[in-house]
């Protein structure tokens, strides 16, 4: 199984990075093979077209030479994600809402390819910690135009790092060793 990491965040160290890390480390004590997909810089949407371009039709984005292409081929390979964002605004990072705007349009529902996959989602917010519940229903929005499940949702700042990290982990691994989003441990 491969779990794929797509992550908004630029720097390569701070609260973002070490949730991220746990994560990565998680899925593969769980078992899976990962791989680390970072969007810093993707260009945004052109709405070419009426709107739609070649997006909805033909699945692929008409300006996929700037790397978009490889990506969505390396999200197409992958059976479960984790999409991870520092907050900024109240929202993800750009370059990963730039990536999320032009994967959902090729990606848009039932057929696309993270249709029925499961995603964890994390948001990390420094600073005062606001905005992780605006950035985390944008999150869930673009899950919701592409079919992807939701399993679980990880929301961290610098008073809860401690015990949140523990839970990205545990998400993570459980996610890698086959639990399905849903599943109950409790009996009875």
């Amino acid at each position: 199984m491969k779990y794929l990491v797509i992550s908004g965040n630029p720097k390569l160290t701070g609260l973002c990075y070490s949730i991220r890390e746990k994560i990565l480390q998680g899925a593969k004590d769980g078992g899976a093979e990962t791989e680390l997909l970072r969007m810093e810089r993707h260009e945004r949407c052109r709405v070419c077209g009426d709107g739609w371009g070649t997006c909805r039709e033909q699945h692929h984005c008409a300006f996929a030479s700037d790397g978009f292409g490889e990506a969505q081929d390396i999200v197409r390979q992958a059976d479960m994600y984790c999409f991870i964002t520092p907050v900024y605004w109240g929202e993800m990072a750009e370059g990963l809402k730039c990536f999320f705007d032009r994967l959902r349009r090729c990606e848009f529902g039932p057929k696309g390819i993270l249709a029925g996959k499961q995603v964890l989602l994390a948001a990390s917010a420094g600073g005062t910690g606001n905005g992780l519940l605006t950035c985390l229903e944008q999150m869930d929005r673009f899950c919701r135009h592409t079919g992807a499940v939701i399993y679980d949702v990880i929301a961290v700042n610098r008073w809860n790092r401690d015990y949140k990290a523990q839970a990205a982990y545990s998400a993570a691994k459980a996610m890698a060793e086959g639990r399905k989003a849903g599943e109950s441990l409790v009996t009875g």
